[in-house]
């Protein structure tokens, strides 16, 4: 088992009271597997990542990642689990304007040695077609370039889990295929993804695929076992 949310309940206060989000959501993510979540705008499936991710504490619920229980963690304990087990990629990118390229993909090594992570940072670079832009910054590059710096960004303490939060949604259909097949080849390798995601050719590269609507997360079809195998 890589990661494991447990019986996860999250509200937020609004002008009338609390508004529930999510509604006892239960959900394993096993190496070799990809998880998508659809569902409308607001109906909480960031709030579900963040929490995943350990961003967001749950008023109630559990998530584990191997033996550790990341919200019974003090914060700087949890803060370094995070940072060594899961990565991240948003749908805005979330690049440091200042920074080119090779800088921007380094930035989760910047606690550890620099020099002992740059040529994981290289080869992450040119595996993503990124070699000839390591000195541009994110104004200079494409919107598929920009995606592609973010995954390498997320790869590059090889994480056990990806979370990835509409990777796709500012993506044309040729630059989404390519950031669903390196989702897909972290996953055979033995890594796990949880995806939220409107594109509906993203979720066809799912093992799970689950809706979630009014805090309760349903499930939309038969599981697959790996990614590999649904590949």
């Amino acid at each position: 088992m890589t990661l494991l949310l447990h019986a996860i309940c999250k509200r937020f206060n609004g002008p009338s009271g609390a508004i529930p989000v999510l509604d006892q959501i239960t959900l394993e993510l096993q190496a070799g597997s990809i998880h998508a979540i659809r569902g409308a705008s607001g109906s909480g499936k960031t709030t579900l990542l963040l929490i995943a991710g350990g961003l967001l504490r749950p008023d109630q619920g559990t998530v584990r990642m191997g033996d550790d229980d990341l919200y019974a963690q003090r914060p700087a304990r949890r803060a370094a689990l995070r940072a060594a087990g899961i990565g991240f990629v948003f749908q805005q990118f979330h690049l440091l304007p200042y920074l080119n390229v090779r800088d921007n993909i380094l930035v989760p090594g910047l606690t550890m040695d620099a020099a002992a992570l740059r040529p994981r940072a290289l080869a992450l670079a040119e595996r993503f077609g990124l070699s000839h832009r390591l000195d541009h910054r994110p104004a200079a590059l494409s919107t598929g370039e920009r995606q592609r710096v973010a995954l390498a960004r997320a790869l590059l303490r090889q994480p056990r889990v990806l979370l990835a939060d509409e990777p796709t949604g500012n993506l044309d259909q040729e630059n989404a295929a390519v950031v669903m097949t390196h989702l897909t080849e972290f996953a055979q390798a033995g890594g796990a993804v949880l995806l939220a995601t409107h594109d509906p050719r993203a979720a066809t590269h799912a093992t799970r695929r689950w809706r979630l609507e009014r805090g309760i997360l349903h499930c939309d079809d038969a599981p697959v076992t790996s990614a590999k195998e649904s590949s």
